[in-house]
């Protein structure tokens, strides 16, 4: 497994650097060797900040956890890390029985595949009209969702703007 460390409005020592590596390699042997895993620490006021991705046959683990300490935050994103690891085994393991390993790189492309649990019950169709970001936000908390999508007014794309854990926005923009 490769772990790369990278820091945003803070240095990253080496102990940080090498503790993060070190507990982020204990996975390896759930991942193929060249499987990546992207470790972005950042300071924002008084929080610590850590963000973990691995990305798997097309799905993405992801933990991102802030306190006032990096350290216990590095230990609560690899706990979560962790759980999402064992209930992906778990899924695995009901599709694989009878096999002596069970590593993620035997897990079947979402292409192939629909988890018998989680599928496509509705569809939804509506129109998506042209405006920009800031009335997207307020069509969003109008419609008491989370996300909404729309055609951005400026670019003519279409854009997600949604509602993110730390109260504010965030907006996704397609890139071609």
């Amino acid at each position: 497994m490769i772990v790369k460390v990278s820091g945003k409005n803070l240095e990253i020592t080496d102990a940080l650097k090498d503790m993060v590596e070190g507990k982020l390699e204990r996975f390896g042997k759930y991942f193929k060797e060249d499987t990546e895993a992207q470790a972005t620490l950042s300071v924002e006021k008084n929080r610590q900040i850590i963000e973990i991705t691995i990305p798997i046959n097309g799905t993405i683990l992801r933990a991102e956890e802030a306190t006032e300490d990096m350290y216990s935050s590095v230990d609560k994103a690899i706990d979560k890390l962790k759980k999402q690891i064992q209930k992906h085994r778990t899924k695995l393991e009901k599709r694989n029985k009878g096999h002596d390993t069970i590593r993620f790189e035997n897990i079947p492309t979402l292409k192939d595949t629909f988890d018998e649990e989680s599928h496509i019950v509705k569809t939804k169709r509506f129109p998506v009209k042209p405006m920009d970001a800031e009335e997207a936000v307020l069509q969003m908390e109008l419609l008491g969702h989370n996300f909404f999508v729309f055609t951005n007014s400026d670019t003519d794309d279409v854009n997600v703007v949604y509602k993110r854990k730390d109260g504010n926005y965030g907006l996704i923009e397609p890139t071609y």
